[in-house]
């Protein structure tokens, strides 16, 4: 039912100026309704209401209603005052299908006429049809125009014809007009709006991008009977097609043109063929192929242009319609069908409108299902504005959008320096921070504009003003924005690239409405909302690749185009962006005045802001190889390369990492943490940032909340609890949106964006406060209604939190090694801004950082690192407030190193010879004795001068190790006459440096030997003694390589000595009592020569040793820790620490060196129990993997045990972290704990063990928290799931460190291996639990130092009996070049593992001869926790071997669990037989059938069935009437195509089903699996970019799962699988109808093929090669094939469509593969469907091989059912009664009608929910493009098992062949001919004749003989013509070949308008 009311008309206006007598007509297919008419009144109320009955037919989502309303007039014609067409989508896309509409009226040519129609449309779907209710997707972003701009409507694309059932309908009203306002009209929308996108705020992502890179997080929106969300689409290179239906355009300009429409995309183009004329009709289809990443191929634009064919000059493209691909992609299901596209000329935009042009666009990735493109009639008057692919009633405009480039700052170094080094040499300026040429470049919608060169500038001022001249609305979304480097020799370099998305700089305009919002006609309506694309005048930042110049290629170049995440700041540039709608927009570029410049002056102004970086931890390192530091850096400000910036205190101390004891390094910063401070300079934009941090707060808290309801909900708390959650949900968000947003007012720099942001924002937020409190105050809802409500609310302020003016750069931390750059990690400054109002959500908050390597996905098998760091940022002038959030004490180190020497090497330390300062900076140039220090302002010396080992570089190489091997070289020399004696330097370490011998090593402190002796390594490219050969060839002291044989020039070797010592736990804790001895005290650092590597321990080779003196700052009183800002450049003396010697001279400017010291710190006890993990990658060949896992927290890492040979592993193990430390606020620690992050590995015995995925776990600090799935990823792709459980338990004693310089004694070295001591792990021989009372006691172990996962946690287990239907192995592929001859089956699950008997020879028989396994086992009681079924196909080989060859995971036990009613109604319906019986024995029962003596099988067959192909000729039927009725007749009336279907429907004859999709998904069948599934199995490792490993073959199979009684003694359940089929060989006929394939994928160059049907099945094969069908994409084969097969060995029935061609191979088009085997064991009787009656001669003669009587007995046999009783005239079924008065008595004719019995029995089956008869519609896909479809084939299969006898006769299929026809047509005489000549009498004359031809014919024209000199115009010829056609009586059409350029030639069937039934 369709209702609508009319509510009232507003402002109509009548052309005479008279008061209207209105009334209004709506019309609904068809039908029209008209109201009243009120008199007099130009605002008239007619409150009436209509209704449709839809007859129980669902609403369409393209329907429409017309409304007209008109000025009625007592005389004459009523006048039209206005119409206007209404979508009804909306309707349908709202949640209680009904929806209020103000629109416009428009007059006859599509114009605004200024008034507007109020109506309310309600839709009442059909009972129980599915709601039609679709999510909507993002409305689109409409421009508008400004309110002081007289201007016409404009928007940026279509929203309310967008497709088949898309987008939300944004109808265009014209608002009322405002005293005071200027008479300008701007549209604005009104009407159901969904919330706009989901975008991430800080993601500066398109709305139109892609899926995958709408990163949005929070929740997703659901809506009833709506589809999930698209799939994301992973930005990987993968297959995309784009399809163009090209169909026909109107209206092309020009006169005797020969059009010709060409489709161009990223480099590829089609053209159609030539038509003529004005309104050409094309219908042709274009593919397109593609092979990119999505990111790179949805920014390309569609261009679609049509030219004419004639003219060769420029003027030959007659119109272009541009679109990008993502646009379309966005679209609901990847389309644009059947659109009107409006033609403009891309070089004239002034010219107005070329054309119309009709398409259908698709883009289909992998998996898409393309929507059926429906061929409809061409209707002569089709609304083409109506449909426009833009809103009906706008009219595109010309437009310019005015650029203006002001400045750039910061740009990188471009250019090599050679030719800069020679003007210095030559004497000539150098400009060495100037070697750069830039030039900004803007790309649009295939335009580009590029500003003027200025080169050698790296700070470049263009000051132009660039003008492009655009189409708007433009369908394009992005605007490039690129600054390139000129090159004069090569090709340009881009320096960075970012983009301007139209769709955030501008709106559409309109009234911002929610769906429960109470609505008032005119309320809420602002023409001041939408607003043209406008932007700055803001700065843009750039990112890209690193800013360090190389002569090289730049590995990262791509980061500077724009693709992947720039790693690093590359300069801005300051530009200004304003749209004006002009009539004639032009290109130009002109120079900005000085006035202009000086108004942009105010945008210039800088302020400094102050960033504080506190480094809290570095863990999770790994491949450390040399001493790590750390750089931030925003802006330029803080890079440490880059020499154009004041050096600043933006690096970390360098640190050595050390090892965790299992897997990673970290640093080792204990108590003290280093900090970073730098000062920067950027303009003030808080009011922009505090809006953003406004409303992602907002956003944060309503997630947060709505999270919170949601997990109440699941966990089935008290519907109560659940109200209260809602009631808070519901005034927080009230509280947080009745908020101010921050004012402009006082704000100078505020823009024109600003203010229209603003302005939206703040009605948004208006907007769901009042939906808010209507919900909390109206009327009781359903709460899924209210969480919909919420979850779109989050939705729209996640649009409108999007900030495209955030010129504030992003904050980048790197991480480097040496002075190499290895990983880094950005940080969006809006994010950790301080204000005072709306801080960042991480302003001074410890935060959890993953660093990545540049270009890296984030998800590489090593992460670069793992850092928590807390970071401080904002005005300088708010440095004060920065105490409040700071921790620790912050220190500012003076620090001097006393040098000593000695001579010698056996003399006293002191000065002597000493050629360095004796105090000295860290490189021993610079002079620093202690005296030279003075504290800078603000801060005060705290203690006296200590000395402070710089520990962090100082660890040995054993630090973190439980077991080292310590090695040395003995080398050995050559003499004269070849005999080895030793050297002076007789040992040496691995770099040739001097050692003491071996037998003098000492084992360290607290380690002992593990092995008695030094031995030699042997495994190394050696001889047998171990020795290795060089040569040294001079300056050189020793070889500079090695090998292992010895040759006479030889002159060293050399042998390597090892020996493996491992820590004592006993000894390490005797040391830490021990008190440090001396020369601990005295930190004395010792090297060979200054220099080389500084160790703690002195050697004997020691020449030269150091110590450090520091002495501690600390900030003043007064000032607190803000004093650190302070700081910049005032150490004068403090020279910068470990930096490179290049580095420190360069900077000449010292950096200080700050730390944040802890005196305590929290400790924590963290329990991570591990119970399982399932679905994991297989990563051996073997198809399995050997997975452990290292849990990594903090500082710690720990591994779990190996489970061997699984992809599901259960290591129910607990790993006990005992003491962690976590320096920091302990209720910050509870808020936000740190991450524990799982790394899955795959043990391999050689080689490295193998990644296998990671995720990240939050600790709970909860006692006793449950197991939880947590998903593991690996890169991008998902790589299963872990089922697990963290424990953070805090303890009572904190721990307490002393603060240097406080205190005088010195820590010992050995106290520095504290930290190290593993406090995780317990000892060996520490079985014993520490006794502390706030800890509780460990799990049962299961073996030392293996925790199980205790009770409480652990899932509880229930006794369950899996039963397993083992039925046969298919299609198994050969293992090692061997076929698998012998398989057999084993079925794990839970731990238990059952094995099946050995099929003797899978050739003759596949299937196992015992088929039923059960499984005793214990499984979860909850569903949440169930492990996966694995299944192994074994070959039992010769010698015992018996390989895995394949296996599969059955991971979803839910759907094979039996629950109590369902067996019950097993009890009924399952069969305890299935015997094939003979029609002559199908039970007890004798059938005698008087009427049906006839055999069913025709003797017509005899000769004709063992031929493969069977062409059957029409039957001739002795009945007139009925010739014409044929299958074809019934095919049509089925599909609705009454034109073609003759009087069939009215005789009542049967109709068959039409499934548009294979019979396998038609959902009532359940895929056709019910008595056994098909399991695929795989093999091998898994391989690279998340493919599936490949597919060796399947396992037919079922299982059913039911719990046991605990008690074994305790009777079991009866067994499911209790009688079966037999299981042998069944030989079976198999006939294949092909009726007719769409859309198929041309392959020839005229976009069409030639296809023709190919089948396989087993070894058989038909190839209908002769019977191809020319030059077409949807082709008609009309064919019937028979086959015969034996199943199970040959199930798969394989239907192919080939191109033919002339000359090379034959392409394959694609394939369908249809499982014989399921059709046949089905319960749902797939072999052969049932038709609607027994008919036992006729078209619908029964073709089945049993009659109705016999099939219902053998479905009873089947589900144990009581046989039927039959009667006189009725059956007996089941309890009911059937009589002849429930069949259908159609007209049919009774004499083709069988028995009344078979009637009834055929009734009682198609009751029983069976297949009936069908076409099935099958995609078709190509093995070049796996999951992209080719194309549609219609079908279907009939199966007939031999042991049943000989089936029916078949359908004829064969396409109607047209009948040869003769039209005659006599000629008799003519009259009052025009008398053209003039005889030699000077009288008028004519020589008449008569020309004819047929319509489609114009080949073959007559004309009679020539009737000379008529005077009267009269002419007499008694002529016959006689025309020759081929006309089909059944579709009333004639039949027309045609040759087709060059190919052979195809058929048209014409409507002949000169021919009458």
């Amino acid at each position: 039912m369709l209702r609508v009311f009319i509510l009232c008309a507003e402002r109509l206006q009548t052309p005479d100026d008279d008061i209207s007598d209105a009334y209004c007509s709506v019309t609904y297919e068809g039908s029209k309704k008209k109201t009243k008419v009120i008199k007099n009144n130009p605002n008239p109320v007619w409150n009436e209401g209509f209704e449709w009955d839809l007859k129980g037919i669902p609403l369409d989502s393209g329907a429409e209603i017309h409304c007209v309303v008109k000025d009625h007039e007592k005389m004459g014609r009523n006048r039209f005052l206005g119409e206007c067409r209404l979508g009804l989508r909306d309707v349908l896309n709202s949640p209680n299908f009904a929806a209020t509409f103000t629109v416009s009226l428009l007059d006859t040519k599509r114009n605004n006429t200024g008034a507007t129609l109020t109506l309310q449309v309600s839709y009442v779907p059909p009972p129980g049809s599915a709601p039609v209710f679709h999510p909507p997707s993002q409305p689109e972003s409409l421009p508008h125009s400004n309110p002081n701009i007289e201007l016409d409507t404009v928007t940026m694309i279509s929203l309310d014809t967008l497709g088949e059932e898309d987008t939300e309908s944004m109808i265009m009203v014209e608002p009322a007009e405002e005293p005071g306002v200027d008479d300008s009209r701007s549209m604005v929308i009104v009407g159901p709006q969904g919330p706009p996108g989901q975008e991430s705020p800080t993601t500066h992502t398109p709305k139109r991008s892609p899926p995958a890179y709408n990163t949005h997080g929070g929740l997703r929106k659901r809506r009833r009977g709506a589809s999930s969300q698209p799939k994301q689409l992973s930005n990987k290179p993968q297959d995309i097609q784009i399809r163009v239906r090209v169909i026909e355009a109107r209206q092309l300009p020009g006169v005797n043109i020969k059009p010709v429409v060409k489709v161009a995309v990223a480099g590829q183009t089609k053209r159609t063929r030539i038509r003529k004329g004005n309104n050409p009709v094309f219908d042709e289809t274009f593919f397109l192929n593609f092979y990119e990443t999505p990111s790179d191929l949805f920014d390309e634009p569609i261009f679609i242009t049509v030219c004419d064919s004639r003219s060769l000059r420029t003027d030959a493209v007659i119109g272009e319609f541009k679109l990008d691909v993502g646009t379309v992609y966005n679209e609901h299901r990847h389309c644009f069908l059947r659109k009107w596209l409006l033609l403009c000329d891309p070089d004239d935009l002034s010219a107005g409108v070329r054309g119309y042009l009709k398409v259908s666009v698709f883009i289909l990735a992998a998996g898409d299902e393309p929507p059926a493109d429906k061929r409809e009639c061409v209707e002569e008057k089709e609304d083409i504005e109506g449909n426009l692919l833009r809103p009906a009633g706008l009219s595109l405009r010309g437009a310019v959008f005015t650029l203006r480039i002001f400045r750039a700052e910061d740009m990188p170094q471009m250019d090599d320096a050679f030719m800069d080094g020679m003007r210095q040499i030559l004497g000539f300026d150098s400009n060495r921070k100037n070697l750069v040429d830039p030039l900004v470049e803007i790309h649009f919608a295939g335009k580009t504009v590029c500003t003027k060169i200025l080169e050698k500038n790296a700070n470049p001022q263009w000051n132009q003003s660039l003008a492009m001249p655009i189409r708007f609305p433009s369908m394009c979304e992005k605007m490039r924005i690129r600054i390139v480097d000129w090159d004069r020799a090569s090709h340009n370099d881009v320096i960075g690239t970012t983009h301007l998305c139209m769709s955030k700089i501008s709106a559409p305009g309109g009234e911002i409405d929610d769906d429960l919002t109470p609505r008032t006609v005119h309320s809420g309506i602002d023409d001041s909302l939408g607003f043209l694309p406008t932007f700055g005048p803001c700065f843009v930042n750039l990112y890209g690749s690193p800013r360090e110049f190389t002569t090289f290629n730049d590995p990262h170049e791509a980061l500077n185009l724009g693709k992947g995440e720039g790693v690093a700041y590359r300069g801005r540039v300051l530009l200004e962006l304003t749209t004006k709608l002009t009539d004639k927009p032009e290109h130009r570029a002109e120079d900005i005045s000085s006035d202009d410049l000086l108004v942009v002056e105010k945008f210039l102004r800088k302020r400094k802001f102050s960033l504080f970086v506190a480094f809290y931890s570095a863990t999770l390192l790994q491949d450390v190889d040399d001493a790590i530091q750390f750089e931030v850096s925003i802006g330029n400000y803080g890079n440490k390369f880059d020499y154009t910036c004041l050096p600043l205190a933006s690096t970390t101390q360098f640190s050595r990492a050390v090892f965790d004891g299992c897997h990673y390094y970290y640093l080792p910063w204990g108590n003290i943490k280093p900090v970073v401070v730098l000062s920067s300079e950027w303009e003030d934009i808080r009011p922009r940032i505090e809006a953003l941090n406004m409303l992602l707060a907002i956003i944060d808290r309503l997630e947060t909340n709505l999270q919170q309801v949601q997990l109440e909900v699941k966990a089935g708390s008290d519907m109560e609890d659940v109200e209260l959650r809602v009631v808070e949900l519901l005034d927080q968000l009230i509280a947080d949106c009745s908020e101010e947003l921050p004012s402009l007012d006082q704000w100078q720099c505020a823009t024109p964006l600003d203010r229209s942001l603003r302005h939206i924002r703040s009605l948004h937020l208006q907007q769901i406060t009042a939906a808010a409190l209507a919900l909390k105050h109206g009327p009781e809802t359903e709460l899924s209604s209210v969480l919909e409500q919420a979850e779109d609310w989050a939705n729209r302020l996640k649009t409108i939190s999007e900030e495209p003016q955030n010129s504030l750069p992003d904050i980048v931390i790197w991480m480097l090694q040496g002075d190499r750059r290895v990983a880094y990690h950005r940080i969006p400054a809006h994010t950790v801004l301080f204000s005072q109002q709306y801080c960042g959500k991480h302003c001074g908050q410890l935060q959890s950082v993953f660093l990545k390597y540049p270009q890296g996905s984030g998800g590489e098998a090593k992460l670069p690192g793992q850092l928590r760091v807390k970071v401080w940022f904002g005005l300088a002038a708010d440095a004060k407030h920065f105490n409040q959030f700071a921790e620790g004490k912050l220190s500012v180190f003076a620090e001097t190193y006393e040098n000593q020497t000695r001579l010698a090497l056996v003399g006293s330390w002191g000065t002597t010879g000493l050629t360095y300062p004796k105090f000295s900076d860290v490189t021993g140039r610079v002079k620093l004795p202690k005296e030279s220090f003075k504290p800078s302002p603000g801060w005060t010396w705290a203690g006296d001068w200590f000395i402070s080992p710089e520990r962090t570089l100082l660890f040995d190489v054993d630090a973190g190790h439980m077991t080292f091997t310590e090695e040395v070289f003995e080398n050995q020399m050559r003499l004269p006459g070849g005999q080895w004696i030793g050297m002076p330097e007789g040992y040496t370490d691995v770099n040739g440096e001097k050692t003491v011998p071996k037998d003098e090593v000492e084992c360290p402190p607290g380690w002992a030997w593990d092995e008695v002796e030094w031995s030699e390594d042997l495994n190394r490219a050696v001889d047998d003694q171990g020795w290795e050969y060089g040569i040294t060839i001079p300056p050189d002291r020793r070889p500079k390589s090695w090998v292992p044989a010895e040759k006479m020039y030889h002159t060293n070797r050399r042998r390597r000595w090892i020996r493996m010592r491992r820590r004592d736990q006993q000894k390490m804790e005797a040391l830490r009592k021990q008190r440090p001895d001396d020369a601990d005290r005295e930190g004395w650092e010792y090297a060979s020569l200054f220099g080389w590597n500084f160790h703690l321990k002195p050697r004997k080779t020691d020449s030269f040793r150091r110590r450090r003196w520091r002495c501690r700052m600390e900030p003043l009183e007064k000032t607190g820790p803000a004093a650190i800002f302070a700081l910049e450049c005032s150490l004068s003396s403090i020279e910068d620490k470990h930096d490179d010697k290049s580095v420190t001279t360069t900077f000449g400017v010292n950096r200080p060196t700050i730390s944040c010291f802890f005196d305590r710190g929290t400790r924590y006890h963290l329990r991570c129990y591990m119970y399982q993990a399932r679905d994991l990658l297989a990563m051996d060949k073997d198809s399995f993997s050997d997975p452990y896992a290292i849990v990594s927290f903090l500082h710690q890492s720990q591994r779990t045990v190996t489970v061997r040979n699984t992809l599901n592993p259960t290591w129910d193990q607990t790993l006990i972290f005992y003491e962690v430390e976590i320096f920091g606020d302990p209720e910050a620690t509870t808020a936000n704990p740190p991450n524990i992050v799982v790394e899955l590995y795959d043990e391999d015995s050689y080689g490295a063990d193998e990644f296998m995925g990671r995720c990240v776990c939050q600790p709970s600090l909860t006692p006793s928290p449950r197991l939880a799935w947590f998903p593991i990823h690996r890169g991008s792709s998902s790589a299963g799931e872990l089922l697990a459980a963290f424990e953070l338990i805090r303890r009572e004693k904190p721990a307490v460190h002393h603060l240097p310089g406080l205190e005088g004694d010195v820590v010992s070295s050995t106290h520095v291996l504290d930290e190290l001591m593993f406090p995780g792990f317990l000892s060996e021989n520490l079985q014993q639990w520490p006794e502390e009372s706030d800890l509780p006691y460990p799990p049962p172990q299961r073996e030392p130092n293996v925790f199980m996962v205790p009770q409480g946690i652990k899932p509880v287990l229930q006794r369950t009996a899996i039963e397993i239907l083992a039925w046969g192995v298919r299609n198994l592929k050969s293992f090692q070049l061997s076929s698998v001859t012998s398989p057999s089956l084993q079925v794990e699950c839970g731990g238990t593992m059952v094995q099946s008997c050995v099929i003797r020879s899978v050739k003759k028989k596949p299937n196992f001869d015992v088929n039923t396994l059960i499984l005793d086992v214990r499984l979860p009681r909850e569903e949440l926790y169930m492990p996966p079924i694995v299944v192994k196909v074994i070959d039992n080989r010769q010698f015992g071997r018996k390989p895995v060859v394949g296996q599969c995971t059955v991971r979803s036990l839910e759907e094979y669990r039996r629950t109590q009613e369902e067996e019950r109604a097993e009890e009924e319906e399952e069969g305890d037989g299935w015997r094939r019986q003979t029609p002559m024995s199908t039970s007890g029962e004798v059938f005698v059938d008087i009427d049906d003596q006839e055999p069913l099988v025709a003797d017509q067959f005899a000769d004709g069935a063992s031929s493969a192909i069977i062409n059957l000729s029409t039957s001739s039927s002795s009945l007139h009437g009925e010739e014409s009725m044929d299958w074809w007749s019934k095919f049509y009336a089925s599909v609705g195509d009454k034109n073609k279907c003759g009087t069939y429907l009215e005789r009542g004859f049967d109709t068959l089903k039409v499934y548009d999709r294979e019979l396998e998904k038609v959902e009532e069948f359940g895929g056709l699996s019910d008595f056994c599934q098909t399991f695929k199995l795989y093999r091998g490792k898994t391989q690279d970019e998340g493919e599936d490993p490949s597919v060796v073959g399947e396992f037919k199979g079922m299982f059913k799962i039911y719990p046991l009684p605990d008690d074994p003694s305790a009777p079991a359940p009866p067994r499911q699988f209790r009688k079966l089929p037999p299981n042998g060989i069944e030989d079976c006929l198999v006939r294949v109808y092909i009726i007719q394939a769409q859309g198929l994928q041309p392959k020839d160059a005229n976009g069409k093929c030639d296809p023709y049907v190919k089948i396989t099945l087993g070894k058989k094969a038909i190839s209908d090669h002769e019977n191809y069908i020319p030059c077409t994409l949807d082709p008609v084969f009309g064919r019937m094939f028979e086959l015969t097969c034996s199943l199970p060995l040959e199930k798969d029935l394989r239907v192919m469509l080939y191109d033919h061609d002339m000359i090379t191979k034959d392409e394959k088009i694609g394939e369908t593969v249809i499982d014989l085997e399921n059709r046949f064991l089905s319960k749902y009787g797939a072999t052969c469907g049932l038709p609607q009656s027994y008919c036992i001669s006729g078209v619908n003669q029964w073709r089945d091989q049993l009659t109705p009587r016999q099939l219902l007995c053998k479905l009873c046999e089947r589900r144990n059912l009581r046989k039927p009783v039959y009667e006189d005239e009725a059956v007996r079924f089941r309890g009911q009664r059937y009589t002849v008065a429930d069949l259908d008595n159609k007209d049919a004719s009774k004499r083709y009608l069988g028995p009344l019995k078979e009637r009834l029995s055929l009734y009682i089956l198609r009751t029983m929910g069976l297949v009936p008869e069908h076409v099935e519609i099958r995609p078709l896909y190509s093995p070049l493009q796996p999951d992209i479809e080719q194309g549609r084939l219609m079908m279907w299969v009939d199966l007939f098992p031999k042991s049943l006898g000989p089936p029916g006769p078949p359908f004829n299929v064969t396409p109607r062949k047209a009948k040869k026809f003769f039209l005659r047509c006599i000629i008799w005489n003519t009259n009052d001919v025009i008398l053209d000549d003039i005889s030699v009498t000077g009288e008028k004359m004519s020589d008449i004749y008569v020309k004819g031809w047929l319509d489609g014919h114009e080949h073959n024209k007559q004309k009679t003989d020539v009737h000379y000199r008529s005077l009267g115009g009269e002419g007499n010829f008694n002529f016959r013509f006689l025309f020759p056609f081929h006309y089909l009586p059944a579709e009333q059409l004639c039949v027309v070949d045609r040759k087709v350029r060059n190919t052979s030639g195809a058929s048209t069937k014409l409507k002949p308008s000169w021919l009458r039934s």
